[in-house]
């Protein structure tokens, strides 16, 4: 039996040496990101993409049609393009994800009384692994609070980390309180340190700024929906106070932009929204980031600024997608000048905002 408590409205891991602090420690932090392959190679790009899709929570269809979708439609020519797409952004030091990861946990391991640990939900270092150096490291722990490196709550993001930690801590202990960060959209000291990395960007050249966030199928929002009937219910569903909005990531990507556009004194036509990322037929959250980009500039912008809030760190989908494919786009359309802000990564403020997470310190 597990103890499990639930902290919002809030919410790190990779190099699991960082925990090898304190043999007696009763506490410990698992911090968690997406994850990558293990290099940029077509046969590692394939098995991070077949892990990854084959997941319940990201293509959430039965076993045996998503073995036919992965298998037979998306693995036979998608891992090519994205080991080439890996390629453009790897760094001698290895995958920008990794690196920013490891560089996040290595700062915020200094500032906390207990040890920290990093894994991937997908790749390596792998959640079981983590948590099995976890327990062989700390044979006194009493509590664990696990932290999903994502501010806004999906299905295919905080869910799936959720239900594999449980599931392997019930496999490696008898009783352990685990504790889950499950957002952090909102958190005061989230929002300063997001406004806070933007705000040198905005003063050169400024005139539009486009929030990007990633995508997700609109089938995600009525799944996570606790109501069964308010997601996508009306035009102004994210708009109007209500209870699903502790799981609704749509609405929180707005509310993340209406509190930093606040904090920064930009005006409603000083911005937009999109998502991007966006892969089947199925309808996804609109409107689009790529077609945005295109409007914006056919309608005048020349000097965009693009920020990724849904991602804390640097990868693949900010880097590639984003600053070079998105940059491409915009000046193609007729734009001028693109600039990418980039994410947090080991910012010294968005440490502190993310030790406040887990102390509690709003």
């Amino acid at each position: 039996m597990i103890p499990q408590a639930m902290m919002t409205p809030f919410e790190v891991s990779t190099d699991f040496k960082v925990g090898c602090r304190d043999m007696t420690a009763t506490q410990a932090f698992l911090w968690i990101n997406l994850g990558s392959p293990d290099s940029p190679d077509v046969s590692d790009v394939r098995r991070y993409l077949a892990e990854f899709l084959m997941d319940p929570f990201v293509i959430d269809v039965p076993f045996i049609l998503r073995v036919m979708i992965v298998y037979l439609t998306i693995l036979p020519s998608r891992p090519k393009a994205s080991a080439e797409a890996y390629h453009s952004v790897w760094t001698e030091e290895g995958s920008p994800l990794l690196v920013n990861s490891n560089k996040f946990l290595h700062q915020v391991s200094t500032r906390l009384e207990y040890p920290s640990y990093l894994a991937m939900r997908y790749g390596n270092p792998s959640i079981p692994s983590v948590l099995e150096a976890i327990r062989e490291q700390n044979p006194n722990l009493k509590k664990l609070v696990m932290i999903p490196l994502y501010p806004h709550y999906a299905m295919a993001s905080t869910k799936t980390v959720e239900v594999m930690v449980e599931r392997e801590v019930s496999r490696l202990w008898e009783s352990l309180d685990l504790v889950t960060i499950k957002h952090f959209y909102n958190h005061p000291s989230y929002i300063d340190a997001l406004a806070s990395s933007m705000r040198p960007y905005l003063e050169t050249n400024f005139q539009h700024l486009l929030f990007s966030y990633h995508g997700l199928p609109e089938r995600h929002l009525k799944k996570t929906d606790p109501t069964g009937k308010w997601c996508l219910s009306r035009p102004d569903c994210c708009a109007v106070s209500h209870e699903a909005h502790d799981t609704c990531y749509r609405h929180q990507c707005y509310e993340t932009t209406r509190l930093v556009t606040e904090k920064l004194g930009l005006t409603s036509d000083q911005f937009s929204v999109a998502f991007q990322s966006r892969l089947g037929r199925d309808p996804w959250i609109k409107p689009f980031t790529d077609e945005v980009l295109i409007t914006l500039a056919q309608k005048g912008v020349k000097h965009l600024h693009v920020v990724c809030p849904a991602f804390v760190s640097d990868c693949l989908e900010t880097l590639e997608e984003i600053a070079m494919r998105g940059k491409e786009d915009f000046i193609s359309a007729g734009g001028d000048d693109f600039t990418y802000i980039p994410c947090m990564n080991d910012q010294a403020e968005w440490v502190d905002a993310a030790v406040s997470l887990v102390t509690l310190k709003k």
